[in-house]
């Protein structure tokens, strides 16, 4: 059985937008530290997106944004 996923992507978007956003971190900055084109942060972050991404990447987002992956979706 497949289910869509969608809101959770979306919430976890605004998660990542809110948190780079309280650190003062442009997507450029976040994207070049974690070692993904700002296009992509971009995509993952836009508040209509459904992007799918891999843990790495949610990982790798967790930790440029120096805060552990359970905080970045504690309200998911």
């Amino acid at each position: 059985m497949r289910t869509s996923h969608d809101d959770r992507y979306r919430q976890i978007a605004k998660q990542i937008c809110y948190y780079r956003n309280s650190k003062g971190l442009s997507q450029e900055a976040l994207a070049a530290k974690i070692g993904i084109s700002k296009s992509y942060l971009s995509k993952i972050e836009a508040p209509n997106s459904t992007k799918a991404y891999s843990l790495d990447v949610l990982f790798a987002i967790a930790d440029g944004l120096d805060m552990d992956i359970v905080e970045l979706l504690r309200d998911i």
